[in-house]
């Protein structure tokens, strides 16, 4: 089986990310789960882990979950996390700026470019969808939209000048600040977006209940492990609580909100 914590995974994360999946197969395997993978798999495309029959565990998006993984995979749990912008298993996206931007709201920054990391992203792009489709005028808002595969590479985008505004998800923005303590002074928030589940962990739908079952237990030990508290610091994490599924079908209100306001697509 293979498993994945990809989506807070930068490099200077990646050992504690590794701790703590250590922690969660130890227990897994104290269980008598067989085929617990000793490693996090890094080397494939999230959108191939999070669909792949041996998926055990893996951290998606709340966007994808919604519109193509379906019932292909289930739902485990929704990891909580310390960070301004999120509320217990709730969060949502800082709209950032360079900190010479004169714009004072949304409104303002119509005819800008606009930095997403992609078109499945709930954070990066549908969230923003929903803030500026009441702004947009004849179906568009911005006049140019940079894909760059990452929120990172997102806020980079601004501080470059290659965009003008991203939305970034709040547990990214904080890990962010948390690496570069100076990020203020080159980016502020303009604005919050609404708020949707946080990203949740999925494992695929081919495993029994017993598995489920054991996987939230695992997790729910982790979290509560005092020689952990460090690890879970470092990655933000506060605990983890089961939502469900019809939870994020906010995702797909914001998306049908969207159409209605005449502005399917960012732009």
């Amino acid at each position: 089986m293979i498993a994945s914590l990809g989506m807070y995974d930068p490099r200077w994360l990646q050992h504690a990310n590794d701790t703590l999946w250590s922690a969660i197969a130890a227990r897994l395997r104290g269980m008598g789960l067989t085929g617990v993978p000793d490693r996090l798999t890094r080397d494939r495309p999230l959108a191939q882990i999070w669909a792949a029959p041996d998926l055990l565990l893996a951290q998606t998006c709340g966007y994808p979950l919604t519109t193509r993984l379906g019932e292909g995979v289930a739902l485990v749990a929704t990891p909580v996390y310390h960070a301004p912008g999120c509320d217990h298993a709730w969060h949502r996206s800082a709209v950032v700026v360079r900190i010479d931007e004169p714009a004072q709201d949304l409104a303002a920054l119509i005819g800008q470019r606009v930095a997403i990391n992609g078109r499945d992203s709930n954070t990066g792009m549908n969230l923003l969808r929903a803030c500026v489709a009441p702004l947009a005028r004849d179906g568009a808002f911005f006049r140019q939209v940079i894909e760059t595969g990452a929120h990172a590479r997102s806020v980079w985008a601004v501080i470059a000048g290659h965009a003008d505004v991203a939305a970034i998800d709040a547990v990214t923005l904080a890990l962010l600040h948390d690496r570069f303590p100076l990020l203020d002074r080159r980016i502020r928030v303009l604005d919050w977006t609404p708020a949707s589940p946080g990203l949740p962990l999925i494992t695929s739908a081919r495993h029994p209940d017993a598995t489920i079952a054991a996987l939230r237990a695992a997790l729910s030990e982790v979290m509560a492990d005092p020689d952990l508290a460090g690890t879970r610091a470092m990655l933000r994490l506060a605990g983890v609580t089961v939502l469900a599924r019809k939870d994020y079908e906010t995702v797909l209100g914001f998306e049908r909100d969207a159409r209605t306001a005449g502005y399917p697509e960012i732009g």
